[in-house]
């Protein structure tokens, strides 16, 4: 079993690194991370350059299995997230906007301990190398390199004090590029359903029929996509909008309106039943629509910001671009 300690190490780094581009959002020119060419602050070159002089001093071993070790002078810390390339790969290039599969270690820079570790739970994680998405240091580094590349990432941890660290021992397992809309053979779906329709950019309206609200979830293809097989607990990327069965067409959540598409998790820890159900089995590529009741969805109580009602039926349009 995992210590409470542990489980806030790994939460930290993981943090960083899916949450450190986010924080800047209403301010572009805010990261942890200049892009290439862009003149630093003094302070922000410093901190970079006493943050990579550190992770040099880290030494990275591996295990007949391939598990990486890292060995380094406790308390470790570094002022600001930083990487090190410790070897590139020579699988496909990674570009940015791709989806990467990770596998790594986190360990702690107070004691040396690992926290977690993807080698126990036989679980990559996949994350998309996208700006507001990861943190912009990954993306600098990454894109150009290659599948296979294995890398040290630290960051600062908040949750200690004084503060130390947290590095992960990083290997890209794989990558994949998302498509940039649905793509394939048109299905003509069965009738009394939402008509769907598309604009120049791909992104859906609906006009809802007069009739009730099916009582059983719909998953009704609306282009058949030529890609993989999508399982229940891979990574999909998506782009969706969703709508409350009977409304005037206004929707409540887009990822077209938002220019930015969705990757998630497809498990019921992460989404409603009804995109887990509805999705699994699709093929990447596809267009989906889902009718979904309130039992698979948000059931009966109003969302907070009171766009669903509570018991609402909802109708999403589900472009699903990848799947890792």
């Amino acid at each position: 079993m995992k210590t409470k300690l542990s489980v806030s190490v790994a939460a930290a780094a993981l943090a960083a690194l899916m949450l450190a581009g986010c924080s800047s959002a209403e301010d572009p020119t805010t990261s942890a991370s200049p892009t290439a060419g862009a003149t630093q602050a003094p302070d922000t070159a410093a901190l970079m350059s006493a943050a990579n002089a550190a992770l040099e001093t880290v030494s990275w071993d591996e295990d007949d299995k391939g598990v990486p070790t890292l060995k380094f002078d406790q308390p470790f810390s570094v002022g600001t997230n930083a990487v090190r390339i410790i070897k590139d790969g020579d699988g496909a290039e990674i570009h940015e906007g791709d989806i990467v599969s990770l596998t790594y270690t986190v360990t702690s820079g107070e004691d040396g301990t690992v926290a977690y570790s993807t080698y126990d739970s036989g679980t990559s994680e996949a994350v998309t190398l996208a700006q507001n998405q990861i943190d912009p240091v990954l993306i600098d580094n990454l894109v150009g390199a290659h599948v296979g590349v294995t890398f040290l990432y630290a960051a600062v941890d908040p949750s200690s004090t004084p503060a130390t660290s947290v590095i992960m021992a990083v290997k890209v397992a794989n990558a994949v590029t998302p498509l940039e809309r649905a793509t394939g053979t048109a299905v003509t779906p069965a009738e009394g359903l939402p008509v769907v329709t598309l604009d120049s950019s791909g992104a859906p309206s609906i006009k809802t029929p007069s009739t009730k609200a099916p009582t059983d979830l719909v998953a009704q293809t609306l282009i058949k996509g030529e890609g993989a097989t999508v399982k229940e607990g891979q990574t999909v990327t998506v782009n969706y909008t969703g709508w409350v069965w009977g409304s005037d067409g206004t929707p409540f959540d887009s990822s077209w309106q938002r220019g930015s598409t969705f990757s998630t998790p497809l498990d019921k820890s992460s989404l409603i039943e009804g995109w887990v159900t509805g999705l699994a089995g699709q093929t990447v590529g596809s267009q989906v629509l889902l009718v979904i009741p309130s039992s698979m969805g948000y059931g009966d109580k109003d969302s907070a910001d009171g766009a669903i009602p509570g018991g609402s039926t909802l109708v999403f349009v589900v472009d699903i671009l990848a799947a890792s």
